[in-house]
C-alpha cells in the first residue's frame, strides 16, 4: 500500500439534487460546462491532477497546496464572473475544500483521511466559497492574494482530532488579512461564567418544579443512500426513505422533519451537528439500500446528533418483494430506540402495509418521484404510472392519495397541456374521495378537497377540510399548507400565519408552489421582508418557471423597489411567454373572500408594470364595441381568424342559444358564450368554471381578413365574422 503526502482539493455543486429535479438534462449540461472549461484549464495551468468526478463533485490533487489554493481561488473568482452574466436560474455555485494530509495510493484513486477532511471542509464552505483545514494554512497563509477567517478547532465526522480550519476571504480589499477567533479577556470570561452557573441553577430550579414535562423527541430522516449500480433504482430508494417519513410522521409523540428539507442533503457530505442545527432536530436518521436482482439489502442507523453518538443500527437482507415488511421494522426499532410507546392504532398503521402488489408498488414509487420534479412532461408521466398501480390494486388507497395530489397540483396550475381544467378538477375530486373511502385516516385527501373547495368559494367546508388534514397529519407540512391555502382565501390572515408557522417548523424547506402561498399569507399581513424572501425561494426552487417569477413584483413595489418589480415583472413576462397578465390574476385568484385583498395584490403588480391583457395587447376605446354591436358582431356566427402572438388559425362557432366551441393550435374549448354589458364572456369547464371577459375592438391594424379584436385572460383572437 503506497502512501504520500498530497494536497487535495474538493469542489462540489450547492444544491445540485434540487437543480437536477427542477432540469436534470441542463443541469448535467453546465456541471460538465463548468469541469471542461473552467476546472480543467484551471488544474493544468496549476499542475494539479484530476483524480476523478464523484456525481456532481470533483477531487483533484497537487504536489504543492499553494497551488490547490491558488488553483482554488481563481476557479471561484471567474466561475462568479461567469454567474455575474447569466439568470439567477442558470447560475450554479461550487463550495471547495482543502487539504494537506496523508493520502492512500491505490492505482490513479486516492483516499484515506487527507481526502476525507477535505470533503468535509467543502461542506463547511459557503456556496461559492473555500475552506482549508489548519496544515494547508500553515504552508500558504502569505503566498496567496487572499485573506483568512479562523473558525477553531473542528469536530469533523468520522474523523478522530479536531481540525483547525480557515474560510478564504476572497474579497481583494480583504488579502493578506487573518481574521482570529477572539478569546473572551478575562473579566468576560468571569462573568459569562457567573451568568452560565445562573442559568444552570434556574434550570435545575425549574426541573424540580416541573419533573414531568416530557421532552418530544424530533427527527430528521435523510435520504437513504442507493448503493446499487444502477442509478435507474433511485426512485426505489427515495420511496423506502419516504415511507420511513411517512411512518414516522403518524407517531404522535414524534416530529418529523419533510420531505423537502431532508432531500437537500441528498447526496452531499453529512455532518450531523450541522444538520441537527439547520434542521432544529435531536436524531438523525442514515442509511442505504442496494438491490441486486429479487434482493435488497438495507442499512440503516440511528444517531443522536448532538453527541455524535450511535443509538441503534440494522441491516436487513431479504427478498425485494419483502421491502414493506423491512419498512416495517425500520419504522418500529426506530420508535423503540427513541423511547416512544406507540397506541395500539399506531402500531397496527404501522404494521398494514400499503399494499400486497410488489408491481402495483414499484409504479407508485415511480409516479411519486415523477410527481416531485415538477415538470409538466413528468406530471403527465405521473399520472399514467398512478393509473397503472391503481388498476393493478384498487384498495391501494396511499397511490389514489397521491395520485389526487399530483392532480390537484396540475389544476391549481393550470396545466392544461398535462390534463385540461375540468378533468383535473373532476380526476381530482374522485381521486380524493376513493382514497377517503379505503382508507379514512389519511391526511392528504383532506388537504386535496380544501384546496379544491376554497377555490369553488365553499369556505366553511374548506376550512372543516383543512383542520381535518391537519388533525390526521400534526407532522405533516402539506396539511398545515394547505389550511394556510384555505385560511388565506378565506380571510383569516392570523390564522394562515400560524399554519405557515407550523409547517415551516416540520420542513423548513418547503417546495416552491408552498413558498408561494407563505408569500400571499406574508404579503396581506404587510410583512415584505418575509413575502420577498419567500417568493425568492420559490423562484429559486423552481428555475425557469414564470409562474412564480411574477409574484415577487408585487413585494418588491410595495418594499419601494419599484425598478426591482418591473425588472421581476419582465421577467417572468418572458418565461411564459407573455402570457401573464392582470385579467389572468384577477381570474384565477377571484375565489378571495375579501375582494381588498385581491385589490392589493393587482394594484402592486400594476404599479410594477404588468399589462392587462395577456401578450401586452392593448385596445383603443374609440374603437370598442358596446352591448349589442358585440352581440350582432358574435352570437350565431362562425368566428374564423388567427390568435395571437404565434398567428396561428383558431375558429369559433357560436350557436344562438350560447352554446360555443373555441379551437386553436394550443387550445380546444366548449362552453357558453354571452355578453355582459359591454364584455363578451366564455364560461367552460375551465378557468376553474369562471366567466372569462374581455372586450372587442374593430382595430385599424388587425391582421388581414380579419375585422374583431376579441381579449380575455388567456388569448388575443383577431376574427371575421364567416355567417
Amino acid at each position: 500500500m503506497e502512501r504520500r503526502l498530497a494536497a487535495v482539493l474538493i469542489a462540489d455543486v450547492v444544491g445540485y439534487s434540487r437543480l437536477s429535479e427542477i432540469d436534470e438534462e441542463g443541469t448535467r449540461i453546465r456541471f460538465h460546462t463548468d469541469l471542461h472549461e473552467l476546472f480543467e484549464p484551471k488544474i493544468a495551468t496549476h499542475h494539479g491532477r484530476l483524480i476523478k468526478t464523484m456525481g456532481d463533485g470533483i477531487l483533484v490533487e497537487f504536489h504543492s497546496v499553494v497551488d490547490a489554493l491558488r488553483c482554488a481561488v481563481k476557479i471561484q473568482q471567474q466561475k462568479a464572473e461567469r454567474n455575474a452574466a447569466l439568470r439567477p436560474e442558470q447560475r450554479m455555485l461550487f463550495r471547495i475544500g482543502v487539504n494537506l494530509g496523508d493520502v492512500i495510493v491505490e492505482g490513479e484513486d486516492i483516499h484515506g483521511d487527507g481526502v476525507n477532511i477535505a470533503a468535509r471542509l467543502e461542506s463547511l464552505a459557503q456556496p461559492g466559497g473555500i475552506c482549508i483545514s489548519g496544515t494547508a494554512f500553515d504552508h500558504t497563509v502569505h503566498k496567496a492574494d487572499v485573506g483568512f477567517s479562523a473558525l477553531g478547532e473542528q469536530r469533523l465526522k468520522n474523523i478522530a482530532d479536531p481540525v483547525r480550519v480557515y474560510r478564504v476571504l476572497l474579497d481583494p480589499s480583504e488579502a493578506g488579512k487573518v481574521v482570529a477567533s477572539r478569546r473572551p479577556r478575562r473579566p468576560a470570561i468571569i462573568l459569562a461564567t457567573l451568568a452560565a452557573l445562573s442559568i444552570a441553577a434556574t434550570a435545575i430550579v425549574f426541573a424540580w418544579q416541573w419533573p414531568f414535562v416530557p421532552q418530544r423527541p424530533s427527527v430528521a430522516v435523510l435520504p437513504f443512500a442507493n448503493l446499487s449500480s444502477d442509478t435507474g433504482q433511485d426512485y426505489f430508494t427515495d420511496g423506502i426513505t419516504d415511507s420511513l417519513i411517512a411512518d414516522l410522521t403518524m407517531l404522535s409523540d414524534l416530529d418529523v422533519i419533510g420531505h423537502n428539507s431532508v432531500f437537500a442533503y441528498k447526496g452531499k457530505p453529512l455532518i450531523l451537528a450541522d444538520i441537527a442545527r439547520d434542521l432544529g432536530v435531536r436524531f438523525v436518521v442514515e442509511g442505504s439500500v442496494q438491490r441486486i436482482g429479487d434482493q435488497i439489502r438495507v442499512n440503516a442507523q440511528l444517531s443522536d446528533a448532538a453527541s455524535g453518538d450511535h443509538l441503534w443500527a440494522n441491516r436487513f437482507n431479504r427478498a425485494a418483494a419483502d421491502v414493506m415488511a423491512v419498512q416495517d421494522e425500520l419504522s418500529r426499532q426506530i420508535a423503540e430506540a427513541l423511547g416512544l410507546k406507540l397506541t395500539q392504532s399506531e402500531a397496527e398503521r404501522i404494521t398494514r402495509p400499503p399494499t400486497a402488489n410488489l408491481e402495483a408498488y414499484d409504479y407508485y414509487l415511480r409516479a411519486e418521484q415523477a410527481t416531485r420534479t415538477g415538470r409538466r412532461s413528468r406530471l403527465l408521466e405521473a399520472l399514467a404510472l398512478f393509473d397503472k398501480a391503481e388498476a393493478l390494486d384498487p384498495g391501494f388507497a396511499e397511490a389514489f392519495a397521491a395520485d389526487a395530489h399530483a392532480t390537484a397540483y396540475v389544476w391549481r396550475s393550470a396545466y392544461d397541456d398535462v390534463l385540461q381544467s375540468a378533468l383535473a378538477r373532476k380526476r381530482a375530486y374522485e381521486k380524493a374521495s376513493r382514497a377517503l373511502a379505503l382508507d379514512p385516516v389519511l391526511s392528504s385527501p383532506y388537504a386535496v378537497l380544501a384546496v379544491m373547495q376554497v377555490v369553488d368559494r365553499r369556505y366553511e367546508q374548506a376550512v372543516a377540510s383543512a383542520q381535518q388534514a391537519v388533525s390526521l397529519g400534526a407532522a405533516d407540512a402539506e396539511a398545515h399548507m394547505a389550511l394556510a391555502y384555505v385560511q388565506l382565501f378565506s380571510g383569516n390572515h392570523a390564522e394562515a400565519g400560524a399554519a405557515v408557522d407550523t409547517a415551516l417548523r416540520h420542513d423548513p424547506n418547503l417546495s416552491a408552489i408552498n413558498r408561494y402561498t407563505a408569500g400571499l399569507v406574508f404579503y396581506l399581513q404587510r410583512d415584505y421582508a418575509k413575502a420577498i424572501d419567500s417568493f425568492e425561494r420559490a423562484r429559486d426552487g423552481s428555475s425557469g418557471n414564470g409562474d412564480f417569477v411574477t409574484p415577487l413584483a408585487m413585494a418588491y413595489a410595495r418594499a419601494g423597489r419599484l425598478d426591482d418589480a418591473r425588472a421581476t415583472v419582465a421577467e417572468g413576462f418572458r418565461l411564459v411567454a407573455g402570457r401573464d397578465s392582470l385579467a389572468g390574476w384577477r381570474l384565477s385568484n377571484a375565489h378571495f373572500r375579501n375582494g381588498q385583498d385581491l385589490v392589493f395584490i393587482l394594484d402592486a403588480l400594476r404599479e410594477a408594470g404588468l399589462p392587462e391583457w395577456p401578450f401586452g395587447f392593448k385596445g383603443n376605446e374609440q374603437d370598442r364595441l358596446y352591448g349589442d354591436e358585440i352581440a350582432s358582431a358574435v352570437i350565431g356566427k362562425l368566428l374564423r381568424g388567427k390568435t395571437e402572438p404565434s398567428g396561428s388559425p383558431a375558429l369559433m362557432q357560436v350557436e344562438r342559444d350560447g352554446k360555443a366551441a373555441f379551437r386553436s393550435a394550443t387550445q380546444m374549448i366548449t362552453g357558453t358564450v354571452f355578453v355582459n354589458g359591454d364584455m363578451l364572456c366564455e364560461q367552460s369547464e375551465n378557468a376553474f368554471g369562471r366567466a372569462d371577459c374581455g372586450p372587442v375592438y374593430r382595430p385599424a391594424n388587425s391582421p388581414a381578413e380579419t375585422s374583431y379584436a376579441y381579449v380575455n385572460s388567456t388569448k388575443v383572437f383577431y376574427f371575421s365574422p364567416v355567417k
